[in-house]
C-alpha cells in the first residue's frame, strides 16, 4: 500500500516546494509591469489616433460588411413583406399603379427584358391597366411585325395590331435577360419553418412580388470578402450568391443621391421615390403574370360561399331525414 502511494506523495511534495520557492506576485513584479505599460502607452496612443482618423470609406465598407453578415454571409437575405393592394382574399389591382408600372417597364426594363406573353389588347382590361382602345392601337402601331411577302416575294413588315403580343427584345449584351411575362410568379423565396406553414392560413401569396421588390432595392457596395467574386458584376443582398450581372435599374430613374432625374416622370402627382417606382413596376409585373387574379378571387369567394350554404343545407336535410330513427 505504501509502495503504491509513494509516487503520489512525491508528486504532492514537489508541487508544494515549487509553490513555496516561487516568488509571490506583488511589489517585486510591479516595476517591470509598470515599465511594460510605460513602453506600451505610446503605441496604444498611436493606435487610438489611427482609429479616429480612418477615412469615411471604411465606415461604408463596415456597413456593407454588417449588411452582408445580416444577410447570412453568402446566403441571400430574406425579403421583408410589403403591403400590396392585390394581397389577401379580397385584394385587387390599383389601375393607376398598373399604368405607372407599365411606364416604368417600357422606359426602363424593356431595354433588356421581353414581355412576349402579354398582348397589347390585354392592356385594355378593366381589372388591369385599363388603357383606352385608341391608346392601345397607338401603342401597338409603334412596333413592327413580319407581314406576308409582297408580289415579288420580298419580305415586308407591318405596324402592330392590338391582337399582337409584345415582341421579343433583341438584347445585344452578354447573357440572356429573362422574359418578364411571369417573372413575379416564377421568382420566390423560402420563409422557413414555421412561417411557410402559416402562409396557407394567412393566405400569403406575394412571395414573388416581395422578392422582386427587395432585389430592386438590394444593391450595395460589396464587402471586402466579396470584391473578387463580384468582379465586374454587381453585389445584391437578395440575389442568391449576392452576385448579379444586371446593374441597378433604378439608376436610370434616379441619380446617385436618390433624386429623380426627371421631375415629370409621373404625371399624376404621385411622389417619385425609389420605393414607389419599385412597387409600381412590381405590381405591373404581377398583373402581367396573373391578369385574372381579381376574377380568380371573386370566383373563389363565390365558390366558398356556395359550399358553406350547401354544407348547411345538407346538415339540416340529414337532421330531417333521420329525425325519427332515434325514437326507435
Amino acid at each position: 500500500m505504501l509502495k503504491t502511494l509513494q509516487p503520489l506523495l512525491a508528486a504532492v511534495c514537489a508541487m508544494a516546494l515549487t509553490g513555496a520557492l516561487s516568488p509571490a506576485p506583488g511589489a517585486g513584479d510591479a516595476p517591470a509591469a509598470h515599465a511594460a505599460d510605460t513602453r506600451a502607452a505610446p503605441a496604444k496612443a498611436a493606435e487610438a489616433k489611427a482609429a479616429e482618423t480612418k477615412p469615411a470609406a471604411n465606415a461604408v465598407q463596415a456597413a456593407a460588411a454588417d449588411e452582408h453578415s445580416a444577410a447570412g454571409g453568402h446566403d441571400a437575405a430574406i425579403p421583408e413583406r410589403q403591403a400590396w393592394s392585390f394581397a389577401g382574399p379580397f385584394g385587387k389591382f390599383d389601375q393607376g399603379q398598373l399604368q405607372r408600372g407599365f411606364k416604368v417597364y417600357r422606359e426602363v426594363c424593356a431595354t433588356c427584358h421581353s414581355l412576349n406573353r402579354v398582348a397589347f389588347r390585354n392592356l385594355e382590361a378593366e381589372d388591369g391597366p385599363g388603357f383606352s382602345e385608341e391608346q392601345v392601337k397607338a401603342l401597338a402601331a409603334e412596333y413592327q411585325f413580319p407581314d406576308e411577302p409582297d408580289a415579288s416575294g420580298k419580305a415586308r413588315e407591318r405596324p402592330g395590331r392590338p391582337s399582337d403580343y409584345f415582341p421579343k427584345v433583341a438584347y445585344a449584351g452578354a447573357g440572356v435577360p429573362p422574359d418578364m411575362s411571369v417573372l413575379a410568379k416564377a421568382r420566390s423565396y423560402s420563409r422557413g419553418f414555421p412561417m411557410f406553414l402559416l402562409d396557407a392560413v394567412i393566405q400569403y401569396q406575394e412571395h414573388g412580388p416581395d422578392y422582386v421588390y427587395a432585389l430592386l432595392n438590394g444593391y450595395r457596395q460589396p464587402p471586402a470578402d466579396m470584391k473578387e467574386a463580384v468582379g465586374a458584376n454587381y453585389y445584391n443582398l437578395f440575389m442568391p450568391g449576392h452576385v448579379i450581372a444586371m446593374a441597378s435599374p433604378l439608376d436610370i430613374v434616379f441619380d446617385k443621391d436618390g433624386n429623380p432625374n426627371d421631375g415629370t416622370f409621373y404625371t399624376d402627382g404621385t411622389p417619385i421615390t425609389k420605393d414607389q417606382v419599385s412597387k409600381d413596376v412590381v405590381a405591373f409585373l404581377m398583373w402581367a403574370a396573373e391578369p385574372k387574379l381579381t376574377e380568380r378571387k371573386e370566383t373563389g369567394f363565390k365558390v366558398m360561399a356556395f359550399l358553406l350554404l350547401l354544407a348547411g343545407l345538407l346538415y339540416f336535410t340529414k337532421k330531417k331525414v333521420w329525425a325519427g330513427v332515434g325514437a326507435h
